[in-house]
């Protein structure tokens, strides 16, 4: 069986007050801007989630309110507290025993970028891959039976905001 892996790095936070807890931090204007354009790359090569699992943060909650409506499917969506700034690890264990053959996952550096890494079998000839800048997405293809039984991936597709 064929799983899809999306990994969606938030896209550009706005820093204007230093004050204000990360948590609760909004995407900035080069933000808003980015997410629309990479949710329409997204389905523009045909890479659409069943299932989205979001951390519970504003800006991943932005990011995605901003490109699902350049997706012609409605997901299933989860917000999930515990992708806040998780670690690979965690984020994998989020995958665990879920039924949908295509996830998004939408989080936070270093984590997202790390998992991307750690799962590519080979990674993508793109100087950014390496750094994961905001907004970065990349989809791996899996072929395993389960998300328990995943390995290394192939990247079908890599692309960040300035590629578009």
């Amino acid at each position: 069986m064929s799983l899809t892996l999306i990994l969606i790095r938030h896209a550009k936070s706005d820093w204007t007050d230093p004050g204000q807890p990360d948590h609760a931090r909004p995407l900035a204007p080069r933000g808003r801007r980015d997410a629309p354009r990479m949710g329409a790359w997204l389905a523009q090569g045909g890479h659409l989630p069943e299932l989205v699992l979001c951390s519970d943060a504003a800006r991943t909650r932005e990011t995605l309110q901003l490109m699902q409506p350049e997706w012609p499917t409605t997901p299933e969506i989860r917000h999930a507290p515990a992708l806040y700034a998780a670690p690979p690890r965690k984020l994998r264990g989020a995958l665990e025993g879920m039924g949908a053959r295509s996830i998004a996952l939408v989080a936070h550096n270093p984590g997202i970028g790390q998992l991307a890494a750690d799962l590519a079998a080979e990674a993508p000839a793109h100087p950014r891959f390496a750094d994961y800048p905001t907004c970065a997405v990349t989809v791996l293809k899996f072929e395993a039976e389960d998300w328990s039984s995943i390995s290394k991936g192939r990247v079908a597709a890599f692309a960040i905001p300035a590629d578009l």
